[in-house]
C-alpha cells in the first residue's frame, strides 16, 4: 500500500484539528513532519535568587538559580527533552541563537507524543541547560536568555 497525496491531506487535517504541536512519521522511505506554530511557554515563576531549591529527583540536575539579568525558559511539562528535531540534528538553538515567543527552542516527548516547547521571550540564548533525552519536571529551566531591553 503506498501513502497518496489525499492520505497526506487527511494526515495534515487530522493533525490541524489535534492538539498535537508536532508529528513525525516514516513511512516506507516517506518522511513526514509536522510541526503548528507554538504557543508561548509559560513565564517563569518570580523568585528570589536566594530562594532554596527542592532537592531534585534521583537521575535528574538539580535546579540552580537564574542569574541576574537572565530568564530561563522552563519545560512547560515532565517528560524527555530533545534539543534538536530528530537524532543527529541540529539543534532548534544554542548559545548565541536569537530567539523569538514563538521559536521552538526544542520538544518534550511525553508517551511517544513531541510537543514543540516554545522560548516564550525574546533575546539572545546565552546557555542551554538540558541536554539531549533528558528527563525534565515542569518548570525545569531548559535555557538561559538574556532578554532584549525594554
Amino acid at each position: 500500500m503506498e501513502l497518496t497525496d489525499e492520505d497526506v491531506r487527511e494526515i495534515l487535517e487530522l493533525i490541524d484539528k489535534s492538539d498535537f504541536d508536532y508529528f513525525e512519521i516514516d513511512y516506507r522511505g516517506l518522511r513526514l513532519t509536522v510541526s503548528k506554530t507554538p504557543l508561548a511557554a509559560p513565564a517563569p515563576p518570580a523568585s528570589p535568587a536566594a530562594a532554596p531549591q527542592p532537592e531534585p529527583a534521583p537521575g535528574k540536575r538539580p535546579r540552580r538559580a537564574t542569574p541576574d539579568g537572565l530568564i530561563a525558559i522552563p519545560a512547560p511539562m515532565v517528560g524527555t527533552f530533545y534539543p534538536a528535531p530528530s537524532p543527529g540534528a541540529e539543534p532548534f538553538v544554542g548559545p548565541g541563537d536569537r530567539v523569538e515567543p514563538d521559536t521552538t527552542v526544542g520538544l518534550i516527548e511525553v508517551m511517544k507524543v513531541f510537543t514543540a516547547v516554545a522560548a516564550g521571550v525574546t533575546g539572545i540564548v546565552e546557555e542551554a541547560l538540558a541536554g539531549e533525552a533528558e528527563g525534565v519536571e515542569y518548570g525545569a529551566p531548559l535555557f538561559l536568555v538574556r532578554p532584549d531591553a525594554p
